[in-house]
C-alpha cells in the first residue's frame, strides 16, 4: 500500500516557457497551465491527498508586465467562474491564501464565488495560493498575535509552534510533499512554516505538462524517502 501525503504543495513552474519552446505567446503557457491544474487538483485529491496547495500567483509577480499580469488575472476570473465548476462537481472545496490588496475587485469576486460555492464540499481541499508570498505570511500572523496580545485575548507565554498556524492566511496541516517543477531548485517565498519537514521533489518536467503520471511518479519518490523528524531509525 502506498503512503499518501496529507498534505501536497506545488510550485507550478515553466507554463512561459513551455509556450515559448512552441513559439506561441506566453499567455499560451498560462491557459495550458490552468488546464492541467483542473485535471491534476481531481487526480491528486481523488488519490487520497486531503490539501493540495499551489502557487497560482505570488506578490512578486506583480513585477512582471502589465500585459502579463492583466491576462493572469483574467485567466483567473475565468477559471473561477466556469472552469471550476468540474471541481465542486467532484466534492473538492477551494480556499484562498494571500493578501487581498491590490488584487481587483472582480478577482476577489470570483475567488469569493467558488469559495462560497465548495464551501460545504467534503472530499479535500484546494488551496489556491495567489498574491502569496511566505514571508509576508509570517509577518501578516505575526501582526494578528500582537493584536491578540495587545487585546489581552492572548498571553505571551501560550504562544507556540502548533498554534501560530492558525494565525497564517488558512489554518492547513503542515506540508508532507513539495513539488517544482520546470528544473528549477528553489522555494520562491512559498510557504516556508509550513514545508519545515516537508520532503521535496523537484522534476525538468514543465508544469503543463505535469500530468498525472508525472504526479505518481512524485509519489513513488515520496514513498522511498525515510522521514524520521529528527529522530533515530
Amino acid at each position: 500500500m502506498k503512503n499518501i501525503p496529507n498534505h501536497v504543495a506545488i510550485i507550478m513552474d515553466g507554463n512561459g516557457r513551455w509556450a515559448t519552446k512552441r513559439g506561441l505567446n506566453r499567455s499560451e503557457g498560462h491557459k495550458e497551465g490552468s488546464k492541467t491544474l483542473e485535471k491534476l487538483a481531481i487526480h491528486v485529491l481523488n488519490s487520497g491527498v486531503k490539501y493540495l496547495s499551489v502557487y497560482a500567483f505570488s506578490t512578486d509577480n506583480f513585477k512582471r508586465t502589465k500585459e502579463e499580469v492583466e491576462y493572469l488575472m483574467n485567466l483567473f476570473i475565468l477559471m473561477f467562474k466556469s472552469k471550476f465548476k468540474k471541481l465542486d462537481k467532484e466534492n473538492i472545496k477551494v480556499i484562498f491564501s494571500g493578501r487581498k490588496e491590490p488584487l481587483r475587485k472582480d478577482v476577489l469576486d470570483a475567488m469569493n464565488e467558488i469559495v462560497d460555492k465548495t464551501r460545504n464540499n467534503t472530499k479535500g481541499i484546494l488551496n489556491i495560493c495567489l498574491n502569496y508570498g511566505g514571508q509576508e505570511e509570517i509577518v501578516d500572523a505575526s501582526k494578528k498575535l500582537i493584536d491578540e496580545v495587545s487585546s489581552g485575548n492572548l498571553k505571551i507565554e501560550d504562544i507556540n509552534k502548533d498554534m501560530f498556524y492558525k494565525y497564517l492566511y488558512q489554518d492547513l496541516p503542515p506540508i508532507d510533499l513539495l513539488i517544482r517543477t520546470s528544473g528549477e531548485y528553489r522555494v520562491s517565498n512559498y510557504m516556508l512554516y509550513q514545508m519545515s519537514y516537508s520532503e521535496f521533489y523537484f522534476t525538468d518536467v514543465l508544469f503543463p505538462d505535469f500530468d498525472e503520471k508525472e504526479f505518481d511518479k512524485a509519489i513513488e519518490e515520496f514513498n522511498s524517502r525515510d522521514r524520521r523528524f529528527g529522530k533515530n531509525k
